[in-house]
């Protein structure tokens, strides 16, 4: 019953929103290539120390400007600082900034960089309040600088250039170089490498301690790991670009923990063990305690090391060890109790993702949450109420809610009052918390609460949006659910053009992801990919998307099912949507196609092969072809190595398939793709070349997995739109 309540007030809203749409008609270019339908949020907001007030980086005429705010009334009571202030000269300005526990200094960034997904270079600089002085942390005649970090108490300041790791005091503006052997794609001190930044979802190399005194880093050994290049063309000879890149079977860096003391200006080396991985880094609360996790390369047992840093050789202390028959993902869910005593974490070990309280001996205390449902994600312990703030997909797969557990009761408390996608993020002292929520047919709402749930008043609400959007026709997102010809029950959506005609016959899109990790059926506002969506609906095809055995919010069965065979069950469950569909009176089951991009495009292939039967039409965007060519962390933690699970790539790699493909192919990819190669695509054009079958290709030069930047998204939208319509 609550399915079928839940789906009613779904669509009944996106009914009530689209049959008020006009004549006006999507485009590619209104869609891709400008920002008719962005939408407004709040960015770049800290909590202030006194928990009434809070900071937001804001547009203005200087190019940013850093104003407070109070959190009751929203008003702005004061502008700390502009970018003029800064930049007089106006050739740089405000784009990020942090300030000190007192609140009279503010480090300001400029001139980022990007690198890779969230690594990136930047400029620093000092500002004090009061005066408004401006100094720069480092001298950049020298170059850019990473992951620029504010010590606990302000006193320092900690960054890494050049693969080495410095510090700066901050009252006397004097450099320390604590490292001296960094050098790139070989030795890398206070970051992490491509793979543990991608796949462990893990940019910084360094952490503070909580008095400040000591630094805990990083020092990779990437000197054996094997190579890869990408080419920049645009000058009259093209640039190579070298980076180290483990694939699946190949060897890793060499990974150490250090700890780094300011009084005595000497370092440590922690005695991690022969394990593979050291994916995360935490102090405790105690100034002196340092927890490193550790794991295996298959990634299927996980322990806890704490370390006493006051010692010069201190023992590693086991506080919390996990194993699986499959895999443990890592998250950034550990959090140490202010008794310096007790911590909590969440674990999937009852088949469910849920929270548990354990102490530093290594204790379970209790398990704070039930029941087949997956917890998503910890907000933050409040110990003055003695709660826990978390999401979770309690109700549905297809939505997040916003909860609290009480850590003496246990008693669970729901939060948002609203169905579709909660988030939130709450202020120093757990008083108020903004919670940002959204559905299928609402673009995000931005309210503020107390930490009761009570509404106090709305920050953005996107009606200018949502008015704007009455314009145009676009289909609503009509949430089910079915049951395949094998017995396996999947979440699904469609949007019908909005003249769908029952008696009629249609083709049917596919737009998928497929892969673990991310779901595409979700009760969320889909932005720029739901209006294309909902265009390509317009032009007389519906859109459908399935998320198939592998994904995630429905436990640790249906989301390991596909351990040591990725590809396979989920092909099987796309090619049953496919028939499903065709069984539907108004489907023309003899064109349905299939679109994804990464592992969307990787089950674009296998469908158009495999599942040439189901599917007349693919297209696969930056498509993994073969799992020996992607990166060790992510592709063992599923497959095991190539050489324990041969069978396991090669049966499901849609490179060894390339004579089953029938029907119509657009293959793309941006030759500058530092996670999933381009050489993935170039050898499934081998493989199909050699047996003779024909397709479309396209590459985009100097582009990443992302394939954006100017009128790039523009342009491949619009390939693929015409491709879809001649050939579906």
């Amino acid at each position: 019953m609550k399915r079928i309540i839940l789906l009613f007030l779904i669509v009944g809203n996106i009914f009530a929103f689209s049959v008020q749409a006009q004549q006006k008609e999507l485009t590619n270019k209104l869609i891709w290539a400008t920002n008719e339908f962005g939408t407004k949020g709040v960015y770049s907001l800290h909590s202030m120390d006194d928990g009434e007030h809070y900071t937001q980086l804001d547009r203005s005429k200087s190019g940013a400007e850093i104003n407070q705010y109070n959190y009751k009334t929203g008003e702005k009571v004061n502008t700390l600082l502009t970018s003029s202030e800064v930049f007089p000269d106006g050739k740089k300005r405000i784009e990020g900034y942090e300030y000190n526990e007192k609140e009279d200094v503010i480090i300001v960034k400029t001139g980022i960089e990007r690198i890779y997904r969230y690594s990136q270079r930047s400029e620093y600089y000092l500002i004090k309040v009061a005066d408004k002085s401006v100094k720069a942390v480092s001298d950049f005649s020298k170059g850019k600088i990473q992951l620029g970090s504010l010590a606990p108490g302000g006193k320092y300041f900690a960054y890494v250039r050049d693969n080495d790791l410095y510090y700066v005091d901050l009252s006397s503006m004097n450099e320390t170089r604590i490292t001296t052997d960094g050098k790139k794609n070989e030795i890398i001190n206070g970051l992490v490498d491509w793979v543990y930044e991608e796949e462990f979802d893990n940019p910084r190399g360094f952490h503070w301690s909580s008095d400040g005194k000591q630094i805990a880093f990083y020092h990779f050994d990437e000197r054996n790991v094997k190579s890869f290049s990408l080419t920049y063309y645009g000058d009259l000879y093209p640039e190579d670009y070298t980076f180290k890149y483990p694939k699946a079977g190949e060897e890793n860096s060499k990974v150490e923990v250090r700890v780094y003391d300011l009084d005595s200006q000497k370092t440590h080396l922690l005695n991690t063990g022969n394990n593979e991985y050291i994916p995360r880094i935490k102090w405790t609360t105690n100034n002196r305690q340092v927890v490193v996790m550790v794991m295996n390369r298959h990634q299927d047992e996980l322990k806890f090391l704490m370390f006493d840093t006051s010692l010069e050789n201190p023992e590693a202390k086991v506080i919390y060890s996990e194993k699986s028959e499959t895999y443990i993902e890592i998250n950034n869910n550990l959090i140490f109790l202010k008794d310096g005593e007790r911590f909590v974490w969440n674990s999937s070990r009852d088949d469910f993702n849920h929270i548990y309280l354990y102490n530093l001996k290594g204790q379970q205390l209790k398990q704070l949450t039930t029941g087949n449902w997956d917890v998503i994600d910890f907000l933050g312990v409040d110990e003055k109420r003695n709660r826990i703030y978390f999401t979770a997909a309690a109700e549905s797969p297809i939505n997040s809610e916003l909860y609290y557990v009480g850590l003496k009761d246990g008693k669970l408390t729901k939060l948002s009052t609203e169905t579709g996608i909660n988030s939130a993020n709450f202020n120093n002292t757990f008083d108020y918390y903004i919670n940002t929520y959204s559905n299928a047919g609402r673009p995000p709402l931005i309210t503020l609460h107390n930490y009761k749930g009570k509404l106090i008043r709305t920050l953005k609400d996107n009606q200018s949006l949502i008015d704007h959007l009455k314009e145009y026709k676009m289909g609503g997102i009509e949430f089910f659910s079915f049951t395949t010809d094998q017995g396996i029950e999947l979440n699904a959506y469609m949007i019908k053009p909005t003249d769908f005609d029952p008696t009629k016959k249609y083709p049917v899109l596919f737009n998928i992801y497929g892969g673990p990790g991310h779901n595409t059926v979700k009760n969320s506002w889909g932005g720029r990919g739901y209006l294309w969506n909902a265009m390509m609906a317009e032009q007389g095809i519906i859109v459908v998307s399935v998320d198939p055995r592998g994904t995630m919010y429905r436990g640790r069965k249906f989301l390991h099912s596909t351990y040591m065979q990725l590809g396979n069950l989920e092909t099987q469950d796309l090619k049953a949507s496919a028939r499903y569909m065709a069984s539907q009176k108004y489907v023309d089951g003899s064109h349905i196609g299939i679109f994804g991009w990464s592992y969307g495009g990787f089950m674009a292939l296998n469908c158009i092969t495999r599942g040439a039967d189901e599917f007349s039409t693919a297209v696969s965007v930056a498509p993994v072809t073969n799992w020996r060519y992607y990166d060790n962390i992510y592709t063992e933690r599923y497959m095991r190595t190539p050489q324990e699970n041969a069978s396991g790539y090669d049966d499901n790699s849609p490179i060894n398939h390339a004579d089953e493909m029938r029907g119509k192919l657009l293959l793309v990819h941006g030759d500058a793709d530092d996670n999933v190669h381009v050489q993935n695509t170039m050898d499934m054009i081998s493989a199909f070349v050699k047996a003779d079958k024909q397709f479309e290709l396209f590459i985009y030069p100097n582009k990443n997995h992302g394939i954006y930047g100017g009128n790039t998204r523009n342009h491949l939208f619009e390939m693929i739109s015409s491709f879809l319509k001649e050939n579906l």
